[in-house]
């Protein structure tokens, strides 16, 4: 863990995740993070997403400047522990929504890239996992929506098949819940920005996608069909193929769930068996962090935490 991590309030893990890489996850840093070490973090992402795309640029989510989309932001960054060098990340945003007359984070499953030359490296686990299942244990096992935007029939298939309750599904053909459609109407109505979704892109409430949405900052990403890497099972390959137009750069969304289900699977499908230890020690830290170190600074007469002040003037530790 990064030194002097565990007295701040948001999420700041660092840990050696093999293979001479680190990883290190960061939580809304554009609300706590010293200028410096933000623009640092950020010339990093950009970094990769230069070699990613060619040097193309991105103009949505954390690269279009605006710093409030760091404020509502996860970071993951995966970067080689002996010359430091950026090789992967991963953005998270979260949204705020209502569901059943209360306000619920979603959280957006978003952007994720590679170093070309560190592809098929084992980091699909870090990347597209490990995060949510942090936030999931320090939510203390409460389920947590989320949704996914994509014209990759490889990333189709993984949140069909890691996440509970997506729709839309198809491997089962689920239909769809009302639930489902409360989500996404919110997020398509105020929303589109997080995935760089323009307002002239349309949206179909039946079958969940979204044409011409290649509109509004994430113009560079568009695929063609033969580009986009493909899963394992044909039957996502032929839903991405048959639905979407990569030609007009469609894309599919999906909404589901982060439960408990959701979190065994993550745990015996997609992380290594000799990485098991490493999530224990993420989610101890993260717990730690967030569920036992306010106790025990709350229990501190002697020092100040938040609005309590020490129990004898002057008394505060230094």
């Amino acid at each position: 863990m990064a030194a002097g991590s565990m007295e701040r309030r948001f999420l700041d893990l660092s840990l050696p995740v093999g293979q001479s890489r680190r990883m290190r996850i960061v939580e809304r840093p554009g609300l706590w993070m010293a200028p410096d070490a933000l623009a640092k973090l950020v010339a990093q992402v950009r970094q990769i997403a230069s070699r990613t795309l060619a040097d193309k640029d991105l103009e949505y989510g954390i690269f279009s400047g605006d710093k409030s989309r760091l404020e509502s932001t996860f970071i993951t960054l995966v970067t080689d522990s002996k010359t430091g060098a950026p090789i992967a990340f991963n953005a998270l945003p979260v949204i705020p929504l209502e569901l059943d007359g209360r306000p619920v984070e979603l959280l957006h499953l978003g952007l994720v890239m590679v170093d070309p030359e560190q592809r098929s490296k084992g980091l699909s686990w870090v990347l597209y996992g490990l995060t949510c299942f942090l936030l999931f244990i320090r939510n203390q096992g409460r389920p947590i929506w989320i949704s996914n935007v994509t014209q990759v029939p490889a990333v189709v298939g993984m949140v069909t098949e890691t996440f509970s309750e997506v729709y839309p599904d198809p491997k089962t053909n689920a239909p769809r819940k009302f639930r489902h459609l409360v989500l996404v109407r919110q997020i398509m109505r105020s929303h589109r920005y997080v995935f760089g979704v323009g307002p002239e892109a349309g949206f179909d409430e039946a079958t969940f996608i979204m044409t011409n949405s290649y509109t509004g900052g994430s113009d560079n990403l568009k695929k063609t069909f033969e580009a986009a890497q493909k899963h394992r099972q044909p039957v996502f390959n032929d839903f991405c193929q048959t639905h979407l137009d990569y030609v007009r750069g469609d894309d599919v969304i999906q909404i589901g769930k982060l439960d408990l289900a959701a979190a065994r699977r993550y745990l015996t499908d997609m992380v290594p068996k000799g990485a098991l230890g490493f999530v224990l020690v993420a989610s101890l830290m993260a717990l730690v962090q967030r569920a036992i170190l306010p106790v025990v600074q709350w229990l501190d007469a002697d020092r100040e935490f938040g609005r309590l002040r020490p129990r004898k003037p002057g008394a505060s530790k230094p």
